[in-house]
């Protein structure tokens, strides 16, 4: 009971001393840029269909790669050619593997209508063996906003 009582003690003075500082917000400027619609070009509303003519598309030569059989500790390397067949500029955000074993490289400057480009995976067999398939995720300004690639093969034991 008095545990009780002095909890119920303590939530009462630090409710009152948390409104003793009514006037922390004075001096404090308000700066009014309009709404975040403003600051991002959003082709897609909640409710309406994508206006698909206003993204890019990201269209690749080939989504899987298969790298045959190497030994574990070997490097496997591969580009993934694409184009950008949408109608306004191609950015890449970024691109990331399914594994850290695996580290890709992308263009970080927007790629022009009908330009193209490479993403280059560089997958570590260390200590891998058996099949693998690693996935690139590419986060863009594309509709879907996420695509990916996949890289196989089968890695044998040293």
């Amino acid at each position: 009971m008095k545990n009780n009582l002095f909890f119920l003690c303590f939530l009462a003075v630090l409710g009152l001393s948390a409104c003793q500082n009514d006037n922390a917000q004075e001096g404090v400027k308000e700066i009014k840029t309009g709404s975040n619609a403003d600051l991002v070009r959003n082709p897609v509303s909640a409710g309406q269909p994508a206006d698909s003519s206003r993204m890019a598309r990201i269209t690749f030569e080939e989504t899987v790669f298969d790298f045959g059989e190497v030994t574990a500790g070997d490097m496997v390397i591969h580009k993934y050619k694409f184009t950008n067949t949408g109608k306004v500029p191609l950015t890449i955000l970024k691109a990331r593997s399914s594994c850290g074993c695996t580290i890709p490289e992308y263009p970080e400057e927007p790629i022009a209508p009908g330009e193209g480009g490479e993403i280059t995976a560089k997958f570590n067999t260390s200590g891998k063996h058996d099949l693998q398939k690693k996935l690139i995720y590419i986060t863009a300004n594309t509709l879907p906003g996420e695509t990916s690639v996949l890289l196989k093969g089968m890695v044998h034991p040293k």
